[in-house]
């Protein structure tokens, strides 16, 4: 099973193979517009590749809500546990609590 250093550092070879972002200064609390100063085109170019990686979909809805680095990892850490690719996951970003939207 992928830890949470392993996706980190994968992010941080994406960000520095498809962007100018300084990955040095990079921790979990910087803001991936902002503090990282990628626009929209970057952020889809990284989440298609965190999704070929790990083989999961992030929808744009679970997107909307993360901010920072630190809850990207916690969105991208949920889909890989909860086994399942295609289910949307609401995701607590302050605790990693994830809870899974159950299919009828």
């Amino acid at each position: 099973m992928v830890n949470r250093q392993e996706i980190l550092d994968k992010l941080k070879q994406f960000l520095v193979e498809d962007t100018d972002v300084d990955v040095n200064h990079l921790d979990e609390a910087s803001s991936l517009k902002e503090s990282l100063g990628l626009d929209s085109v970057d952020l889809v170019g990284i989440i298609m590749r965190i999704e070929g990686t790990y083989q999961i979909r992030l929808n744009h809805i679970e997107l909307q809500q993360v901010n920072t680095i630190g809850e990207l990892l916690n969105l991208i850490e949920n889909k890989i546990h909860s086994g399942n690719s295609d289910t949307p996951v609401t995701t607590d970003l302050t605790n990693s609590t994830n809870i899974s939207s159950q299919a009828a």
